[in-house]
């Protein structure tokens, strides 16, 4: 048995190496530097091969069929040069990898199309750019816009751009990698230029973005599976239209993405988890609740449980919601209240409205925000606004120290993440601010202490005007 195991190794290996396609060059100035070559899974990228360029400057490396799609080589000191991994052998010459002027693909026709689509397709850009500047000269300039002929031949040239470009990408082989990858590289790619300079394509653009599918496993080694979603809402963000049509777009798109993300598990957690944290970080918080109700609603899945507590919240803390009461069962600090009159739970606390922050000394934004709080904490209680503050930390000096500089209430039961407030109000990230009514009904789930002074300023001190 022990034989035949044996024997069947140097097999393996011998198939495997029939099965693998390599990738061989030289690269003159780069001799004696290691080279790597790495693919894209998503989100994430993975090493390949890897080679030492010899002192002549040729290397040698190899990929497999499970590395289809892009991959990009790198040496130490140079910028990447990315490559179709499409089951053919490629073989490259020049300098470096970044220089372009010297750099020829001499092997591999989908890298061959791709390089050649590389160099022409910029130059075609920015003339299209240029004819459209002078294009509205001769439209709405009042000196140019009596001259029929050249606004006639602009159009004639743009048309014929438009066209050299398309009959490019439409000889290309249907089945080759490098028909599907350059008219995405083509999309993702002219978001700005289309926000500022040809607002007419927007539409049409998000309609082709809409029509990518995330499970398509092309997209998921492309490289471009990130700056698809980055481009496509970016683009819905400075489309020009006012914040509510923005948002009702970005609902469709959501639903758009959804239809083949429920049937693929791996990639709905994937672009969830990255998407969502996308729209939080632009601030674009109605989109976020949307895609967490949306994914959370499709029975059919399985999330992450990381990913399905942070989307929970969204649920289970929404606006107009009773909050759950917290009971303050360890420490408390309350200046202003005597020990005989300190609330024992939220409840308690009879003001027309409450703050709600979770936080913790260890957590360097809310080092910045609570101080914040502190400063603005007189205006509000003007307004009968109170602040409680629930600390996330587990060191009792470290809690008190922290808290005592704080006019507002403080309190801490030292479990950190495991506390049972923390986990009723589905908290995953510190700072987490919360505004509540006399009735712990869900105001709004606050994004910054300068929007909750701006409601002060807004709702209460303008409106007792």
């Amino acid at each position: 048995m022990k034989k035949t195991i044996l024997a069947l190794v140097p097999l393996l290996l011998y198939t495997s190496l029939l099965t693998a396609q390599s990738i061989t060059g030289n690269l003159t100035q780069l001799a004696g530097q290691d080279i790597r070559l790495e693919g894209f899974n998503g989100l994430k990228t993975y090493p390949i091969s890897s080679a030492t360029i010899d002192e002549k400057g040729s290397f040698n490396m190899i990929y497999s069929k499970a590395d289809y799609g892009v991959g990009y080589l790198i040496s130490a000191d140079d910028t990447p040069l990315f490559v179709i991994l499409s089951g053919e052998d490629i073989e490259l010459f020049g300098e470096t990898l970044s220089d372009t002027e010297t750099l020829k693909i001499i092997k591999g026709q989908e890298n061959q199309w791709l390089e050649q689509y590389a160099q022409e397709h910029p130059k075609r850009e920015q003339a299209l750019s240029a004819w459209m500047y002078l294009e509205k000269m001769y439209t709405l300039d009042s000196l140019f816009s009596v001259q029929e002929r050249p606004a006639q031949s602009i159009q004639t040239e743009k048309q014929r751009i438009k066209n050299e470009d398309a009959v490019f990408l439409a000889k290309l082989p249907k089945a080759s990698y490098v028909s599907w990858l350059l008219p995405t590289r083509k999309l993702v790619s002219s978001v700005s230029t289309v926000a500022q300079y040809r607002t007419e394509e927007i539409p049409a653009t998000i309609a082709a973005f809409r029509a990518l599918d995330h499970t398509d496993q092309r997209l998921y080694k492309s490289g471009l599976f990130k700056d698809a979603m980055e481009s496509h809402f970016w683009l819905i963000e400075n489309s020009g239209r006012s914040l509510d049509s923005v948002f009702v777009e970005m609902r469709h798109s959501i639903d758009a993405m959804m239809v083949s993300l429920v049937k693929d598990e791996q990639k709905l957690n994937e672009v969830t988890g990255y998407l969502f944290d996308l729209l939080e970080r632009h601030s674009l918080f109605q989109a976020s609740e949307y895609l967490a109700l949306k994914v959370l609603n499709q029975t059919s899945c399985t999330l992450d449980s990381d990913l399905a507590n942070q989307l929970e919240s969204y649920r289970a803390m929404k606006k107009g919601n009773t909050a759950p009461d917290i009971v303050f069962d360890k420490e408390i600090v309350a200046p202003g209240y005597k020990d005989t009159q300190q609330p024992r739970k939220l409840s308690d606390i009879k003001s027309n409205y409450t703050v709600v922050v979770f936080g913790a000394s260890w957590c360097p934004k809310c080092t910045e925000e609570l101080p914040k709080i502190a400063n603005y904490y007189s205006k509000w209680k003007q307004q009968d606004i109170e602040v409680v503050y629930v600390s996330l930390d587990e060191n009792e000096q470290q809690f008190k120290s922290f808290a005592s500089i704080f006019p507002f209430v403080s309190v801490c039961d030292y479990q950190k993440w495991n506390s049972i407030a923390v986990k009723e109000y589905y908290v995953f990230a510190t700072p987490t601010m919360f505004l509540l009514d006399n009735n712990r009904e869900l105001i709004l789930r606050l994004q910054s202490v300068e929007q909750m002074d701006a409601w002060v300023d807004w709702y209460l001190v303008q409106g007792n005007k």
